[in-house]
């Protein structure tokens, strides 16, 4: 008797036991193995083991409520990213492993001079998952941060963090100076040069200058990778900043989505 012929003799919580010890990825792909494997790999026992421990309380801060009929039909939903905390946060599953993404809304952040009408506008843009984004009109000081604690992620798990942004056609005084893009976690803080807008530079100049630079997104945004950390599954509250206050000078054109926290592979 081969080896498939008896794992499939196993009894099926057994089959489900070892397959929660695998992953989201490789559930899906034993499910094509045949029709019999194929109801196994579809069990609420199974798939409640690749949920997050508090889906429960996710998926009650949905915006719209979920519907769905088994584990595995919310996993699938919950990959596809969701609205939560009245449509200021997106929340989504990493399909392949099951950790959890998050994108914090511009509405969600400490932007300076943020309600001030002179210098921020608020408005409604087809192409952002969020009813509103921000555009700074013209100011000196920019300064966006936004706060989080680690424990809503997902443990165990290497993070990166990404500015989400445009830049108008109409900008303007954004790549005279660096700006400056940093993470604090405690009392640890790295701090790096990053260009807002490279339209204009050549290769060799942004080599040069050693700086990060924003990289067109699948939904047609930009981002910039603010940093990375490493959640071991202790509680710490994360800062990530974008700021450039050292110009002195007038810059606009810059359109805020919000803050992606990733799994980073």
């Amino acid at each position: 008797m081969s080896g498939a012929e008896l794992f499939n003799q196993l009894p099926e919580d057994i089959i489900c036991s070892i397959l929660s010890l695998t992953s989201p990825k490789d559930t899906f792909s034993f499910s094509l193995v045949s029709s019999s494997l194929r109801l196994v790999a579809a069990s609420d026992f199974l798939w409640q083991t690749f949920l997050p421990s508090d889906y429960k309380h996710i998926i009650d801060r949905s915006v719209t409520p979920l519907k769905y009929s088994s584990k595995k039909e919310l996993f699938i939903r919950l990959c596809n990213s969701i609205l939560i905390d009245s449509g200021n946060k997106s929340f989504a599953l990493e399909k392949s492993s099951g950790r959890k993404s998050y994108v914090i809304s511009a509405k969600e952040l400490s932007i300076l001079y943020g309600e001030e009408p002179d210098h921020w506008t608020w408005k409604s843009v087809p192409e952002s998952r969020f009813s509103e984004v921000a555009e700074l009109k013209v100011i000196c000081r920019l300064e966006i941060k936004a706060n989080l604690k680690t424990n809503i992620l997902s443990p165990n798990t290497k993070y990166g963090f990404y500015f989400i942004m445009k830049i108008s056609d109409q900008a303007f005084g954004l790549n005279s100076v660096a700006a400056e893009i940093s993470v604090e976690i405690g009392n640890r803080k790295v701090v790096q040069n990053c260009v807002l807008d490279s339209m204009g530079m050549t290769n060799f100049e942004e080599k040069q200058r050693d700086q990060r630079l924003p990289y067109k997104r699948e939904d047609g945004w930009m981002e910039i990778e603010v940093g990375e950390l490493y959640n071991g599954g202790d509680e710490e509250e994360v800062t990530v900043s974008l700021m450039e206050v050292k110009g002195c000078h007038v810059k606009g054109g810059l359109i805020i989505q919000g803050i992606e926290f990733r799994p980073k592979h």
